[in-house]
């Protein structure tokens, strides 16, 4: 049993919705432009940044109504979220400010915040002992390495243009990038950070999701409508390298991607149709859409 949390952009809403049914559960009033959200470890916390509202809020998901919101004056659009479950912390990323904010899970205290120094800082994710953080800056063409009990900025390698989705293989410790503008996936080697991704994929990639066995990630391509299908353990030219298998089409504008628990089906929100496509990942192909309100993007499952 399960349900979705979308994120209504241009609604200004949060939908919870039954992740087998499609019905709609409830409905939850947010700040302006919602557009990203993660959940807490136990799940009874959702956060969603209100990127043209400059906020971020604590949804409680047991009586699905905000409880707090936090603002601040370096908020510019903060967007990307990723909870870092060892350190019981919870970072955003603030695009236009480039600054990286670090709260404390328990408490939901500011505890730092800290400057990427590259241009429209976006996304962001960890490694998979969450010793380092990586940030997808869409203005620099880069990925900010930080050390994440330090804050510390490590390094700043190039990746391909516009970088947005980032994801880190669990497996292998590779930072998985796609990149908007030049559409191809770049990996970083996580050892000597450089770039030795050569697969492309559909016209303007911006996220990178895993599944939960670690083996296909997912990329909805924005203006091709589809989503692309990497295998991360691809074999070409005797070399393992994370590939484009197939393409799934979609609605238009695909952009939030999450999978269930299992891993059987992926689910993806398409902007510009107003709706979320349910994928069957057995046969990469489209089996049902359940209705949404206007231009949803963020979407996370939630467990019940």
């Amino acid at each position: 049993m399960g349900e979705l949390l979308v994120l209504n952009k241009d609604a200004d809403s949060v939908w919870y919705i039954d992740a087998d049914s499609g019905e709609r559960l409830a409905t939850v009033e947010t700040d302006f432009n919602p557009h990203e959200v993660a959940l807490s470890p136990d799940g009874e916390t959702a956060y969603v940044t209100c990127s043209l509202g400059d906020s971020l809020l604590f949804l409680d998901n047991e009586s699905r109504e905000v409880r707090d919101r936090f603002e601040h004056d370096l908020f510019d659009f903060p967007h990307g979220l990723a909870v870092r479950e060892s350190a019981g912390e919870l970072w955003l990323v603030s695009t236009y400010s480039s600054q990286v904010f670090v709260f404390d899970i328990e408490t939901e205290d500011l505890l730092e915040t800290f400057p990427t120094y590259q241009e429209h800082s976006h996304m962001v994710t960890f490694g998979p002992d969450e010793e380092r953080a990586y940030i997808a800056n869409i203005g620099s063409d880069s990925v900010t390495v930080v050390d994440a009990d330090d804050r510390r900025v490590v390094a700043d390698p190039p990746v391909g243009e516009g970088p947005e989705g980032i994801e880190v293989d669990p497996d292998t410790g590779e930072i998985l990038v796609a990149n908007q503008d030049d559409g191809r996936l770049s990996v970083i080697d996580p050892e000597t950070l450089s770039d030795d991704g050569m697969a492309l994929l559909g016209t303007t990639p911006i996220r990178v999701v895993l599944d939960p066995d670690n083996r296909y990630a997912f990329v909805p391509n924005r203006e091709s409508n589809d989503v692309s299908v990497v295998d991360t353990e691809f074999v070409r030219d005797g070399e393992r390298r994370p590939w484009e298998v197939a393409r799934i089409p979609v609605g238009i504008w695909p952009g939030g991607t999450v999978f269930d628990p299992d891993g059987g089906r992926a689910f993806v929100a398409n902007n510009k149709t107003n709706d979320v496509s349910v994928i069957d990942t057995e046969v990469f192909e489209e089996v049902d859409r359940f209705e949404t309100d206007y231009h949803p993007d963020g979407i996370t499952f939630r467990e019940t």
